[in-house]
């Protein structure tokens, strides 16, 4: 009677046990679904506030599908942003991958960047070969804003033999670009060394500017040498103009050599015709959104307040690389970019 009595105990307990048991993983698993619950609330009530946020007019709303294009490449996983790419693979060989970069994606990492094309091309090499594909390897590079042709090789043999291209200015680059204003002359050489400097302002920063090597005297207005400035580069810039409305103009640019943003500065300070949409070069002493003249808010129909979310205008165009026979790769122009030209009546010509 005794031992049955245990055995009745012990069969009670294990009996309570497992009541315990399940109602813990019935209380767990209530609380998983209560956190579902309130994390597709939270998905839902952020994407009606976006939708509320989303503008009416079509150009601003354009614009922040733009820039929310932007942040998602940040934010999807490394193998969506690799599949991504491969889709718009423009080229391959045994040697080289040649991709149409997308805007705003930077090249290579740091603070407050999550998704770049560097970590990425271990599993680009996969996808576009097999499992045990090396990674591919970076050739050179093109500033997060700008669109358009980018070079990529599959060994590091051929990285280098193609960086050496690069340096010895084999490879010719043609990039187009939407500017403010009208260069004059509409077609020559921006040839002027550019140096890396602080700004001292209410916001201190650094920017790229221009350190010529001679200048004007005020009397007499004869041209001297101007003190050079030891770490200035050497940037030559060959530039033609294709097309020009609405206060604007349709450039098209040669970058002989290949300074970190020589063609910005370039524009914005050696020509005074800064590209549309870059913001950081369109002032000097300040982080301000660009002013935009009058007739190209009225094409645009854009106010000067969200002139913030106008992107910058600066495509890879077409890049010519000499590996054995001329390799000639041409990028169409992204549809934003399409877009602007449309509304600027920026007419490209047939030739």
């Amino acid at each position: 009677m005794a031992a049955g009595g245990g055995a009745a105990r012990r069969c009670w307990r294990s009996g309570a046990g497992l009541a315990r048991a399940v109602r813990g993983v019935c209380g767990s698993a209530r609380a998983t679904a209560a956190l579902r619950a309130e994390e597709l609330a939270e998905r839902l009530r952020k994407s009606e506030e976006q939708q509320r946020e989303m503008p009416k007019d079509p150009t601003q709303r354009w614009l922040r599908e733009l820039a929310a294009m932007s942040q998602q490449l940040q934010q999807v996983h490394p193998n969506v942003l690799a599949k991504i790419l491969k889709q718009r693979t423009l080229y391959q060989n045994e040697e080289i991958v040649v991709i149409d970069k997308p805007y705003g994606l930077p090249v290579h990492g740091g603070p407050g960047i999550k998704n770049c094309i560097a970590d990425v091309l271990p599993i680009l090499a996969k996808m576009l070969e097999n499992m045990r594909a090396e990674p591919l390897h970076l050739c050179h590079r093109l500033d997060k804003e700008t669109t358009g042709v980018m070079v990529l090789a599959r060994s590091k043999e051929a990285a280098e033999k193609i960086r050496l291209l690069f340096k010895t200015r084999q490879v010719e680059k043609i990039y187009w670009a939407i500017v403010l204003g009208d260069p004059d002359p509409v077609e020559g050489v921006v040839e002027i060394p550019i140096v890396e400097k602080e700004v001292k302002s209410h916001q201190s920063h650094y920017k790229r500017t221009l350190a010529p090597r001679f200048r004007v005297c005020p009397e007499g207005g004869r041209v001297v040498k101007a003190r050079g400035d030891r770490h200035a580069e050497r940037a030559v810039t060959r530039y033609r103009r294709l097309a020009a409305a609405s206060a604007c103009s349709l450039l098209q640019l040669q970058p002989i050599t290949g300074v970190k943003h020589q063609i910005r500065v370039h524009l914005a300070y050696g020509l005074g015709c800064p590209i549309l949409g870059d913001h950081k070069y369109s002032h000097w002493s300040k982080l301000a959104p660009q002013k935009l003249p009058e007739l190209t808010l009225r094409r645009l129909k854009l106010e000067q307040s969200k002139a913030r979310h106008l992107p910058l205008h600066l495509h890879a165009q077409r890049l010519s690389l000499p590996l054995g026979q001329p390799l000639d790769f041409v990028c169409k122009l992204p549809l934003f970019f399409q877009k602007t030209l449309r509304k600027l009546e920026l007419d490209i010509p047939k030739d």
